[in-house]
């Protein structure tokens, strides 16, 4: 699996995520105390960025700013809301400090 470094761990305070264009479009990055996800940046229901929405740490969801689609970042399946198709998942991992993610979706 090829992945791309796109960052350090260090712009993601954990409980937020940020957005990293990658050569397939944006991938959202998701940190919270132990874990990364990494999704398509591009919101199923709305069509909108959902780096500019909210990542909850203890619950592990993503929230859409536009459309208030609530998704699980680890399944990327919609939990709430008007979305209806799940995320489209990255593998991301960190190494000695740098995010590295695949460019495109899994599976």
């Amino acid at each position: 699996m090829d992945l791309v470094r796109v960052g350090a761990l260090a712009e993601i305070p954990e409980g937020e995520m940020r957005a990293y264009d990658v050569p397939a479009g944006r991938v959202a990055i998701a940190h919270d105390e132990q874990r990364l996800f990494a999704f398509d940046d591009e919101c199923p229901g709305a069509g909108c960025a959902l780096s500019e929405g909210t990542f909850d740490d203890r619950t592990e969801r993503v929230t859409c700013s536009s459309c208030e689609s609530v998704f699980d970042a680890e399944t990327g399946e919609p939990l709430e809301g008007s979305a209806r198709d799940p995320l489209r998942l990255h593998a991301v991992r960190e190494v000695d400090g740098w995010l590295e993610v695949s460019p495109y979706p899994a599976g």
